[in-house]
């Protein structure tokens, strides 16, 4: 089957190659009759424009790559979906990659996107770590990047972080007001910046309250649900259980209620749970998870407009950090009740 082109068109209607393209290209300097009659015909013929043509033409490929850790928690799912919206919005294709929080596939899967010359990245870093010192260097190269979530306070670059340590705080101080006098924090490894200030959170609750030392502790659990079951099967084999556990994330609560059920402990009559970062599954479980909750799709939408900003600004832009707040959902998990 024979390939339409331009010249094909024009020849149909008697018209100028650059007619043709000025109706395309919604110039001011064409009739509105003519256009409409340019465009009908094309669609008749089958011709449409080069795509690829274009993007040399506009010195841009309108594609964005988006690299985040891992699928599987709706925490990524929701801010993706967030960042798409905004940028086929805008005329851009996104490709998106995960890291399965491995720090050398996430910076292969950059260097991808970058090679693939699009025109700018979304990406939330899995583990601090030297990674940064090339996404830097790109930046200093004039690459439009955007960091998302697990971002090193020492970072100059744009970003759009979430404010743990104010929420691990607030989440703590529920777990105190319920009168739960034994907490332990089950914590993201060390090599995770929200690690970091999800346990300041958790000490600065301790300390205001006046908690005792030996009523509270903070272990180096992960991020998945079986870690936190790993976690829990190991204290309860010590008989070292608290009398709640503040979790870094809904999948590693969630495990830690399995585990205590399936060992015939009462959540949260004998033992409180609470989560972090509120997912619809949260509601689901039995009992209900209490968590704070992360305006993913807020993240996501800001994170796409400040890299659009970046594209479409030619001088050099200055780093611009968005701190967003969250909310406290309560749920049965967490709320003390009568052992009789």
């Amino acid at each position: 089957m024979k390939h339409i082109t331009i010249k094909d068109v024009a020849k149909k209607l008697n018209v100028s190659i650059s007619s043709v393209s000025r109706a395309f290209n919604d110039k001011y300097d064409i009739k509105k009759e003519t256009r409409e009659l340019i465009l009908k015909t094309a669609e008749e013929m089958g011709y449409f424009p080069n795509p690829i043509a274009k993007k040399l033409s506009q010195r841009k490929t309108f594609n964005i790559g988006v690299v985040v850790p891992e699928f599987i928690n709706e925490f990524y799912a929701e801010i993706i979906v967030a960042i798409q919206e905004v940028l086929i919005e805008n005329g851009f294709q996104v490709l998106v990659m995960q890291s399965d929080n491995n720090p050398e596939l996430e910076l292969k899967n950059v260097k991808t996107i970058i090679h693939s010359m699009a025109d700018g990245i979304i990406i939330a870093p899995s583990l601090d770590g030297d990674n940064m010192n090339y996404y830097m260097k790109q930046i200093e190269a004039g690459c439009p990047i955007v960091f998302v979530n697990r971002v090193p306070d020492s970072i100059t670059a744009s970003k759009v972080i979430f404010d743990h340590k104010k929420w691990s705080f607030f989440a703590t101080e529920h777990l105190i007001r319920q009168q739960h006098k034994k907490i332990y924090h089950l914590s993201a490894h060390s090599n995770i910046s929200v690690a970091k200030d999800q346990i300041k959170g958790f000490l600065k609750a301790m300390k205001k309250h006046k908690i005792k030392e030996e009523n509270y502790k903070t272990i180096e659990t992960g991020l998945l649900a079986k870690e936190g079951m790993a976690i829990v099967e190991d204290l309860i084999y010590k008989q070292d259980l608290p009398d709640a556990f503040f979790c870094v994330s809904n999948p590693v609560a969630m495990g830690v209620i399995k585990t205590l059920k399936d060992n015939g402990y009462d959540v949260p009559r004998d033992i409180a749970v609470m989560g972090f970062t509120d997912t619809q599954i949260a509601k689901l479980i039995s009992p209900q998870l209490c968590s704070v909750k992360q305006p993913t799709f807020e993240m996501g939408k800001i994170a796409a407009n400040l890299l659009l900003d970046q594209i479409n600004n030619d001088k050099i832009n200055e780093p611009i950090t968005k701190l967003l707040n969250g909310k406290l959902v309560i749920r049965e998990s967490s709320i003390k009740t009568s052992s009789t």
